[in-house]
């Protein structure tokens, strides 16, 4: 990290409530939003892989920040916004809502349409993007997470973008579960936030001086991630809960244990194309986190 660059922390990848419609849960979502910060996370990123961002239109997300706002969270400062767009257009208009509301951080993955974009093709995109990013003087954190998008960001890229746009990329999530990867965000971006998704490594990529997470497990356990992502300091709960979460439908998994942890079934509404989880398989997750988060820590 440099000097004018404070750290990231655990920002917590804010699931998203939906009601019986479809539509979201705007009460719901922003009381969660709010408990992520009181529990110490110092933002919440909306509208993520978590938050089922790609199912979110332009409409439902300009509720959902008018939902926080009338909350009374600080969105310039505690929430980062997923943008979902292969179009230009589309990333544009959510950029401006964004810039619209005040908030000042953007989490960006790639167009996710076509497979076989070329680094040139990428950056091509990537600087059309981070252009109006700078315009509405925005900070961008790229989102490497091609299990999902198919589209990888490559070292060479985030330097290239990186060079272009030094004061409008702040940082790299690095969703991609390979740690060979992480390391050399490390070693060739540490100017950069970066931040890492798998929380099984998280604590050796902050005592490599990873700047924190955007984690998906802040919504359950914040305060078990907390010493995690901000001082590396290693818990065998949290690389236990992820190995249960990851034998199910990612996301779907973490609504179950948030409404498992509240006691609140409208929870495990998700939104079409996702399903949730069957009844048996969420009396297995629930049980193996009962079993798991009750054990001591080492």
């Amino acid at each position: 990290m440099t000097a004018s660059q404070p750290r990231f922390g655990l920002s917590c990848a804010l699931t998203t409530p939906f009601l019986p419609d479809g539509s979201v849960d705007l009460a719901r979502f922003a009381a969660h939003a709010r408990s992520r910060l009181a529990a110490g996370c110092a933002s919440v990123t909306i509208c993520g892989t978590t938050g089922e961002g790609a199912s979110l239109g332009l409409p439902s997300r300009e509720r959902m920040l008018g939902a926080l706002r009338d909350a009374g969270l600080d969105l310039r400062h505690s929430v980062v916004v997923g943008i979902a767009a292969s179009s230009i257009e589309e990333a544009w208009a959510q950029v401006k809502q964004v810039a619209a509301f005040d908030c000042r951080t953007i989490l960006l993955p790639p167009p996710f349409y076509f497979k076989d974009a070329t680094e040139e093709g990428l950056a091509a995109w990537f600087g059309l993007v981070l252009d109006r990013v700078a315009g509405e003087n925005l900070r961008a954190i790229l989102y490497h997470i091609p299990a999902v998008t198919a589209v990888p960001l490559s070292i060479a890229l985030i330097g290239r973008l990186k060079e272009r746009f030094p004061s409008t990329l702040l940082g790299v999530k690095d969703s991609s579960g390979d740690w060979e990867y992480a390391r050399s965000l490390l070693v060739h971006h540490r100017d950069l936030a970066i931040l890492i998704g798998d929380e099984r490594r998280l604590g050796d990529a902050v005592r490599m001086g990873a700047s924190g997470a955007i984690s998906g497990l802040a919504n359950i356990v914040p305060d078990l991630m907390l010493p995690l992502a901000n001082d590396g300091r290693d818990d065998p709960r949290i690389s236990a809960l992820v190995d249960e979460v990851l034998k199910y439908p990612v996301t779907p998994a973490i609504k179950e244990l948030v409404a498992h942890e509240t006691g609140d079934a409208a929870w495990r509404n998700v939104t079409p194309p996702l399903s949730p989880l069957t009844s048996d398989e969420a009396m297995r997750l629930t049980a193996a986190f009962e079993a798991i988060v009750q054990r001591a820590a080492v």
